[in-house]
């Protein structure tokens, strides 16, 4: 970047200042990678519509199937088969959709290689049944958001004190899937897909 001519020796520290400035935010932005940005911390949410005990013991079962199915000519690697079999089984949850509010989620899932592509229509704010990985697949539908923020940074000697822009990310849940309990018990905890 050229410097400007003709100025002043203060407007000199400021363009100084601020060309250091705009290094450090360079250098912060450079150093985010795709593991930093998966350590940040998940935005916790709560469910756009809770539905009480009796509204999801009277609630009707309602159980996905896919809405279309692409097959595949890959063989499936019988090493992965008892996984398979595991994330195949059917777990009742709660579909949220937190981007468009109320709006019927569509993916396609395919857990495993050599098993078919499956589109899914899940229908949000009521309780559901449908195969683990796909309730698995709509809870990791997250985004990260980066924010910059104007912070006060001590120097290393304790005594000098910098102001700049400081990157700091979060990750933020698009879809939610939260598992549905029909029966309350003291003894019996909801658990986890």
């Amino acid at each position: 970047m050229s410097k400007p001519v003709n100025v002043n020796s203060e407007s000199e520290k400021e363009i100084a200042k601020v060309e250091k400035q705009f290094d450090a935010y360079s250098e912060n932005i450079e150093k985010m990678t795709l593991d930093r940005m998966n350590t940040a911390p998940r935005l916790e949410t709560e469910p756009s519509v809770n539905l009480s005990q009796k509204q999801v013991r009277e609630s009707p079962d309602i159980y996905l199937k896919p809405f279309k199915t692409v097959s595949c000519q890959d063989k499936f690697n019988e090493n992965y088969r008892e996984k398979y079999n595991f994330d195949k089984q059917y777990v009742h949850f709660q579909a949220d959709n937190k981007e468009v509010i109320g709006e019927t989620i569509e993916l396609w899932t395919r857990p495993y290689g050599g098993m078919p592509a499956e589109m899914w229509k899940v229908p949000v704010n009521k309780p559901v049944w449908g195969p683990r990985y796909l309730a698995e697949q709509i809870k990791r539908c997250t985004y990260q958001r980066l924010i910059s923020e104007q912070k006060s940074i001590i120097a290393d000697d304790g005594i000098s004190q910098y102001t700049g822009q400081l990157v700091a990310d979060k990750i933020i849940p698009r879809l939610e899937a939260t598992p549905v309990v029909k029966k309350s018990s003291v003894f019996m905890g909801s658990t986890n897909f």
